[in-house]
């Protein structure tokens, strides 16, 4: 179960933009669909803690991540959240498994052995255990997009954050990776949410589709419905 309520206030200079978005789902992957500067990627932010939030709550399978009326506020690293950013953001000067692995140690605490095992699963499992030591300006875009989702995964995450994350990747690989996120996710059996405003992405993977314009849902559908196809126009 997927339960948000955020309120949030975002200022460029003289540009600001309001997000005041809701949604329930116990969808197993749903989607976020809307043109550029709808609020998606906020949105995920929001939920990761990586933006504060004015008011609101969000609470993944019975969990309270953030509740501000409660005055509950988990840190990123609290929250077990995988995130998968847009561009990836891989560290350059790191290897592959230096990347997977990074959010499981820190200056004060050296790579586990369980931790480890599982970084080295997720190499085997992702297919890069020949590309293990290579860096990231070494590697194709779904390469990249491998590694990434590997690192996302390295956490144990109780939800996985996608934000657009085929839109760098050439028709053909993005068909194939679809498939392959598809199946990653039946497999470990986690909900998924993701960003995009391609309505391929959408009927390929979601169960549920929200529909976001001007920071907040106008629409709530499931790909089952006879007027998806319509109410999908591409987003820009």
């Amino acid at each position: 179960m997927i339960d948000v309520r955020l309120q949030l206030d975002v200022a460029d200079g003289r540009r600001r933009f309001d997000l005041d978005i809701a949604f329930a789902t116990e969808a197993p992957f749903v989607a976020l669909y809307g043109p550029s500067g709808a609020g998606k990627s906020l949105t995920l932010r929001a939920m990761a803690g990586l933006l504060r939030v004015r008011a609101g709550h969000v609470r993944l399978n019975g969990h309270t991540l953030l509740d501000t009326a409660a005055g509950i506020d988990l840190a990123p690293e609290a929250r077990r959240v995988g995130y998968l950013f847009q561009h990836y953001a891989l560290f350059p000067h790191l290897s592959v498994r230096q990347n997977i692995a990074f959010g499981l140690t820190s200056w004060r605490r050296r790579l586990q052995a369980d931790d480890a095992a599982r970084v080295d699963a997720l190499i085997d499992s992702f297919g890069l255990k020949a590309l293990a030591d290579s860096r990231p300006a070494t590697l194709s875009g779904g390469q990249q997009q491998r590694v990434a989702l590997a690192r996302a995964l390295a956490c144990q995450p109780q939800v996985l954050l996608l934000d657009e994350p085929f839109a760098a990747l050439h028709v053909t690989l993005r068909r194939q990776l679809r498939a392959e996120l598809r199946e990653l996710r039946a497999r470990l059996g986690i909900p998924a949410l993701i960003v995009s405003h391609d309505p391929e992405d959408v009927t390929a993977l979601a169960d549920e589709v929200f529909v976001l314009d001007g920071g907040s849902v106008q629409r709530r559908l499931r790909t089952d419905d006879a007027d998806l196809r319509a109410a999908l126009e591409p987003a820009r």
